[in-house]
């Protein structure tokens, strides 16, 4: 079992990273990938989280303890795998979403790709009082000078259907995103969280 990895963050991708320790490069699935990609180049820490499967076996990895100790009660849930915890920590508003859990707001949760109505009851009644101790804190948005948010956009284009929100969806709030004129992936993909949980 894997606690934690150290390394230096080689590549990002739109739902993983590649942490090179000693000339071994570790693929980690990663919720919202973009929001550290200032690092690119620099020696990281990342907490892991290790998943066995018949047919793979797969890193998960979080910023601080308190994102894992969140992804770890999430697939806890009756119904929610690994993919629908990584995308319900990629979005912007975990606060959010620890509040929604609280009071019982199952139409905020069903917003969340792979949640139904049974799963967000199942959420709320499984997690609801459990996160006393979990603060997340929220990573700053980087500011990079950029020429077109063409790259930008078409990364969190897919950022987002990699997290599994559907073609339709991410079409329905295009115009708005493209409006906005995101700076930066994370900006791009920060703003297209806040439309889709509307």
């Amino acid at each position: 079992m894997y606690e934690y990895l150290k390394g230096e963050l080689v590549a990002i991708q739109p739902t993983y990273i590649v942490v090179e320790n000693h000339g071994i490069g570790y693929q980690i699935m990663f919720a919202n990938p973009y929001r550290i990609q200032l690092k690119l180049n620099e020696v990281i820490r990342v907490e892991l989280q290790q998943i066995v499967r018949e047919d793979s076996i797969t890193l998960y990895g979080f910023l601080s303890d308190e994102e894992k100790e969140l992804f770890q009660k999430l697939i806890s849930v009756s119904g929610i795998g690994p993919k629908s915890a990584v995308s319900i920590l990629a979005n912007d508003d975990v606060n959010g979403f620890i509040q929604a859990v609280e009071s019982g707001n199952i139409t905020y949760l069903t917003k969340f790709p792979g949640v139904g109505k049974k799963t967000a009851q199942q959420i709320v009644l499984d997690l609801k009082g459990k996160f006393t101790n979990i603060v997340v804190e929220e990573v700053a948005t980087p500011v990079v000078e950029t020429a077109t948010g063409i790259k930008q956009l078409e990364e969190a284009r897919e950022a987002l259907l990699g997290l599994g929100y559907s073609a339709k969806e991410i079409t329905k709030v295009w115009k708005e995103l493209e409006a906005a004129a995101p700076q930066t992936t994370q900006e791009a993909l920060s703003i297209a969280f806040k439309l889709l949980m509307k």
